[in-house]
């Protein structure tokens, strides 16, 4: 439930030229059930400094205090570039619905620029619809996404799987673990639960080998033998910052199959059909 109210929690800030269209669309999210946080002003009667709203808004959303929020001035130009100042802001300009969903879809932005002067109450108000119910693409997005935004070094990253017949999906992957946070560790499955998810005729290499194989690769740091074939528990233990997934799976998928808590990020690292391993041993076996 906490979770539910958190995501329609919205925060909106203006300046004297786009007071009226932050009232209207308050009026909007509100009978859309969404909770709106107004930061002011709260009257166009008086000149205000829009740094001052952008600097408040673009705090609380960086600091993850709110998720979403809406900046509105007179073109929505001023306010776009002081909030795109904090690392964690991801702020768009958007006067179309095409750029609506795709800044959504593309760059999971979490917070919408608007022009008083530049679209109507009803164009923004479809523009704010669109923003809101449409969902970050993942995918090949997320890689592109996290080389904006910096990260911490004290953090622990944790990516789990067989790794028998490494390629070059493999090593993009770690790289881009590692790109996350400070120290990468890689749960390795053991012989038999790689066995138990492969088959016993699909596991080439001895998990020694394929231990000391990932230890000799800059980007890892340790590399921990589990024998479950899931890593429920080492997850538990270790108790990582971000978990990174390879594939084309759903965050929200992967959290429920995995049991992982809400305190940790997941990242999803997409895979290219021309690494997965089954089709790399169908090439070798063609060619025999």
């Amino acid at each position: 439930m906490e979770k539910f109210v958190l995501d329609k929690n919205i925060i909106l800030a203006a300046d004297h030229n786009g007071v009226l269209l932050k009232n209207q669309l308050i009026d909007f999210l509100k009978n859309s059930g969404y909770n709106c946080i107004d930061l002011g002003p709260y009257t166009d009667e008086k000149k205000v400094d829009y740094v001052h709203y952008a600097n408040q808004l673009r705090y609380i959303v960086n600091n993850n205090q709110v998720k979403r929020g809406i900046i509105i001035c007179g073109t929505g130009v001023g306010m776009s570039i002081v909030v795109n100042k904090y690392p964690r802001v991801m702020a768009a300009l958007v006067h179309n619905l095409d750029t609506a969903r795709k800044c959504r879809e593309h760059n999971d932005s979490n917070v919408l620029c608007l022009g008083a002067w530049i679209i109507t109450k009803e164009q923004s108000i479809q523009i704010v619809d669109n923003w809101l119910n449409e969902p970050f693409g993942e995918g090949r997005h997320v890689k592109r996404i996290e080389k904006i935004v910096p990260h911490d070094k004290e953090k622990v990253v944790f990516t789990n799987g067989v790794f028998d017949v490494l390629h070059t999906g493999h090593i993009e992957l770690l790289k881009f673990a590692k790109s996350l946070g400070g120290r990468l560790i890689v749960g390795l499955n053991s012989d038999r639960s790689a066995k138990s998810l492969k088959g016993k005729d699909n596991v080439i290499n001895s998990e020694i080998d394929r231990r000391h194989i990932l230890e000799s690769i800059e980007y890892v740091d340790e590399v921990i033998i589990f024998d479950e074939d899931k890593p429920t528990e080492l997850i538990k233990k270790l108790d990582p910052h971000i978990i990174v997934k390879g594939g084309e799976y759903k965050i929200d998928d992967i959290r429920k199959t995995d049991n992982i808590p809400d305190e940790i990020e997941v990242k999803v690292f997409p895979l290219v059909d021309d690494y997965l391993v089954i089709n790399l041993l169908e090439k070798i076996k063609s060619k025999k």
